[in-house]
């Protein structure tokens, strides 16, 4: 039987570590697309980057990882997103960004590509929410709120939704299960509810499950959100038990928790030297 197919669209960016002078590729949707192949999904990623060096990263990480490149744009003279980071305590706190050329409209071919896929992930970051609809005609839609779940959003976004995914990081257990009502009321089928070190909740219907956090020992939480996300989209595509699934992500996550970046494939930060003003 064929592996599912997940493609992710939009939200690549080069995490730069300003302490290491270093960059590394990332962005929700570039990390969901790495560690669903290395979960066993056949993934692609769609989107766009520059011709400078972070875009040649992104491509070729991507490439390196075993997931599919022919949706990805390369834009001539364009600048490739960057996201500026520093830590504290082993927690990210980001530093500046720069967008590039990473937001772009998705043409036909896209969308039949999309049509052909067992399932598409964007995230509030992918800048895409015009065309959620769209997608959700075509395929299923998982959709990654992170901490932008306001309620015009969910209101405008869940009703097209398979799985919604909100980051929900400092709330207690009844405030967890309000936000996934208010989720599933309007209209996502599967509700996703991350809580960082306290774990994670998932949602269907009147029916929830919930994992504990696997103790690790934390380098940089970087991507281990993603990385859970990825297992869960895996384990529902695959048809898997929640209970199975949810072990697996918690589990991977914390792997990604012990590593510095998100997957890896370091490289120098050149940005400044490429992109600033002479």
């Amino acid at each position: 039987m064929a592996s599912p197919h997940l493609i992710t669209v939009g939200d690549n960016v080069v995490d730069r570590y300003q302490a290491l002078e270093t960059m590394y590729p990332g962005g929700n949707c570039v990390n969901v697309a790495v560690f669903a192949r290395r979960s066993g999904l056949t993934s692609s990623y769609l989107g766009a980057v520059g011709d400078d060096d972070a875009g040649t990263l992104i491509a070729g990480s991507l490439d390196a990882e075993g997931v599919g490149t022919s949706l990805l744009r390369t834009v001539p003279g364009g600048q490739t997103a960057w996201c500026l980071i520093g830590h504290r305590d082993g927690d990210r706190v980001f530093l500046g960004s720069d967008l590039g050329v990473s937001l772009f409209t998705p043409d036909a071919a896209d969308l039949a590509a999309i049509a052909r896929a067992d399932a598409v992930h964007v995230g509030a970051s992918s800048h895409m929410d015009d065309w959620v609809a769209e997608l959700g005609s075509r395929t299923k839609v998982s959709y990654d709120f992170s901490t932008y779940g306001d309620r015009r959003r969910i209101a405008a976004v869940a009703p097209h939704l398979w799985l919604a995914t909100v980051s929900g990081g400092g709330l207690t257990d009844t405030e967890v299960a309000e936000l996934a009502g208010t989720v599933t009321a309007a209209g996502a089928e599967w509700v996703l509810v991350t809580r960082g070190a306290a774990g994670a909740v998932l949602f269907h219907g009147a029916r929830q499950w919930s994992v504990a956090a696997t103790p690790t020992h934390v380098v940089d939480t970087l991507g281990s959100g993603d990385t859970f996300l990825a297992r869960v989209l895996t384990g529902l595509l695959r048809h898997e038990a929640p209970p199975e699934f949810l072990a697996a992500a918690a589990e991977a996550a914390a792997t990604t928790c012990g590593t510095v970046s998100a997957f890896g494939h370091p490289a120098p930060d050149t940005v400044a030297a490429q992109h600033s003003p002479h």
